[in-house]
């Protein structure tokens, strides 16, 4: 198949990276929400812009909780390569950009002692054109430096053949890549027929949501002015009293009125104060939309329940994360699973098949930890088990379901 070239895959970018930089911007809490609304001036709105974490919240309480561990039937020492490129770093930036932008990339290069070097690049800097068999690249692109002014300095085009550099103020130049496979390999969040470079966290109803509460944040501080000090009035004052001072009659303890010029007393009123109530409504209403579409409850947003849950009242109320979790950890392992592949084809200067890598197989931490109790009824379940059929539940097993490794495996 002909390439689509470095100017295909240029404009690609530009195309994509607004959306990836907003979902960046919403999960950095600095992105400016358009203004909407009939009734308060934009002045009086920009003083009491409301800033709202939830969609940073949404994607925290799952990259969390995705935590890998190592490759099983590791006949290659693919866990080698990684824990020489500093593992609690590169994974857990890589599961957290993946699931912000819907996916991420891996360079891929050699090292000074013959061990692959394995570097994350935010999608907003790299595409490529994807085999929909594989999830491999057949070519990719990325800006690997850029200036202050966000400027690319180094760009970077990759083939099977070679790998191409662009800098800015250089000749260009390539490298030969004896992988024999682009070194650039992508990590998808739930990829596709539809959408083969996944889908982010960050989904546009999340985002609608989190708007809506900061609306309601913004309408609600704004009464609160008028809710903390009520709007007064006097009728009755005679036309040569002196005008009123309106912050000294709102805060002072005392104040002194005259009669008309007719003999009449002032009469002092007040219009009634706002109810705040609606707004607690209103975000509430907010909170459960969005912890609907992420999979969280009201507790997890701040909407605190009176009695503590037990670890299995909080499994059960966090099935929807438990099983987009699941859903993570299969997308993401195999791009993982592909960048071993790729490493190890580089280490060894061969390109092997890709099937001599299908019984690696990626292993993950449990999602939710088992307390004390849960521990004992899995101990319990795994000897009946083992009555019925011998063998069935081994050390490998217990592991998955707990998380604990035992003296070994730490």
């Amino acid at each position: 198949m002909p390439y689509k070239g470095i100017d295909y895959l240029k404009r690609k970018l530009i195309s994509k990276r607004s959306r990836v930089q907003l979902r960046y911007k919403q999960y950095a809490m600095k992105h400016s929400d358009y203004e909407v609304g009939i009734t308060i001036p934009p002045e009086i709105r920009q003083r009491y812009k409301a800033v709202m974490g939830w969609c940073a919240k949404g994607v925290d309480a799952l990259a969390d909780r995705l935590v890998f561990r190592e490759f099983a039937n590791d006949d290659f020492e693919v866990n080698e390569i990684f824990h020489a490129n500093n593992p609690d770093i590169f994974f857990d930036s890589a599961v957290l950009s993946a699931l912000i932008a819907s996916c991420c990339f891996v360079y891929i290069s050699a090292g000074d002692d013959g061990m692959p070097r394995l570097q994350i690049i935010e999608a907003s800097n790299a595409t490529g054109v994807i085999d929909p068999i594989t999830g491999l690249l057949t070519e990719g692109y990325a800006v690997l430096q850029r200036d202050d002014n966000d400027m690319p300095i180094l760009e970077a085009y990759f083939l099977k053949e070679r790998t191409w550099f662009y800098p800015k103020d250089g000749k260009t130049y390539s490298i030969e890549n004896k992988a024999g496979i682009p070194l650039l390999v992508p990590i998808i969040h739930r990829p596709d027929a539809v959408r083969p470079f996944g889908r982010s966290r960050i989904t546009r109803s999340a985002m609608y949501y989190q708007r809506y509460a900061k609306r309601t944040m913004e309408r609600a501080d704004i009464t609160a002015e008028f809710y903390s000090f009520p709007q007064k009035y006097v009728v009755g004052l005679s036309q040569d009293a002196e005008p009123m001072d309106t912050w000294k009659a709102t805060v002072s303890s005392m104040l002194q009125f005259t009669k008309d010029d007719e003999g009449g007393n002032p009469t002092l009123g007040q219009f009634s104060t706002s109810n705040m109530s609606p707004f607690t409504e209103q975000l509430r209403t907010a909170a459960a939309g969005f912890a609907g579409e992420m999979g969280l409850t009201l507790d997890d947003l701040g909407f605190v329940s009176d009695n503590p849950s037990s670890v299995e009242a909080i499994k059960a109320s966090h099935e929807g994360l438990r099983l987009a979790g699941k859903k993570a950890q299969r997308s993401l392992g195999s791009g993982l699973l592909n960048v071993a592949y790729v490493a190890v084809c580089l280490r060894d200067e061969f390109t092997y098949t890709r099937t001599r890598f299908m019984d690696a197989v990626p292993k993950w931490e449990p999602l939710f930890e088992a307390d004390a109790s849960a521990l004992g009824l899995i101990g319990d379940a795994a000897i009946k088990l083992n009555q019925a059929i011998p063998g069935l539940i081994d050390e490998a097993v217990i592991r998955d379901y707990t998380g604990l490794g035992g003296k070994d495996n730490g």
